[in-house]
């Protein structure tokens, strides 16, 4: 049985990281070189790094940025944000980061999923979907949970999926931030329609959900963000807690 993951998600804004709830609201939450080296030292297994106000004159500065965090870290490293080309994937590679998180250029463009697949391997391709319910019908949305698609959750999951996306992340934007708990009822929905690793984002409020998130939705991978950047969970106290909850973590 393949070991559960912890992943920290550091939302980049300005350069500095920062949370928000549904989405909006952001504050603070500190300098995302020094929160990196706390959670790999902490016992992390991944982290993700999502510059969530890309545009392309900023690349230089996550570039740099990512070069500093993979100076510090010793676990797989996921970046992602304003992210449309291979050529971008190459840079972000090529300075330190292991995967990249692909969300709306994705959609916008398909083939970028078989043509990173095929350039670096699934294995470095998660395509990240940020989806929430409208009318009973989980909904894709894109620029950071902006803009509605005429595109449902299971069925674009499933095309990620054979176009040859390695991970998904799936973020429920109706439960981002609110610590209410995981989606955990579409994220057994996706579990069982496709055969690639799910990572559960979007709710995260105490280490119960983490535990239920693996129980009941079946994710490979759980990802939070405020929890663990104000203390309020900390990765060892959570993983000891999910292995007495018979779930097989690394610690």
């Amino acid at each position: 049985m393949l070991a559960k993951r912890i992943i920290p998600c550091l939302d980049i804004k300005n350069g500095r990281t920062v949370k928000g709830v549904n989405f909006v609201d952001l504050r603070d939450a500190g300098d995302p070189v020094e929160l990196a080296e706390i959670y790999s030292a902490e016992g992390a297994d991944e982290l993700v790094f999502l510059d969530i106000s890309a545009t392309e004159e900023r690349r230089k500065t996550l570039v740099n940025m990512v070069r500093s965090v993979a100076e510090k870290i010793n676990i797989p490293f996921t970046v992602g944000g304003g992210i449309s080309s291979v050529e971008d994937v190459e840079i972000l590679l090529n300075n330190g980061a292991d995967k990249v998180s692909i969300n709306s250029s994705a959609v916008k463009n398909p083939q970028l999923i078989n043509d990173l697949a095929q350039k670096f391997g699934s294995q470095c391709v998660v395509v990240a979907i940020d989806a929430k319910q409208i009318n009973g019908q989980w909904i894709v949305h894109l620029v950071g949970g902006k803009v509605p698609t005429e595109l449902n959750l299971f069925d674009w999951a499933v095309e990620v999926a054979e176009r040859g996306a390695g991970e998904i992340l799936f973020t429920s934007m109706d439960n981002d931030g609110t610590k209410n708990g995981f989606a955990n009822e579409a994220l057994a929905k996706l579990s069982a329609l496709i055969n690639i690793p799910i990572i559960a984002s979007g709710g995260a409020g105490n280490i119960q959900h983490f535990v239920d998130s693996f129980k009941e939705g079946k994710a490979d991978a759980a990802l939070a963000a405020s929890v663990f950047h104000f203390k309020e969970i900390e990765i060892k106290a959570l993983k000891e807690e999910l292995r007495n909850n018979g779930i097989e973590v690394r610690l």
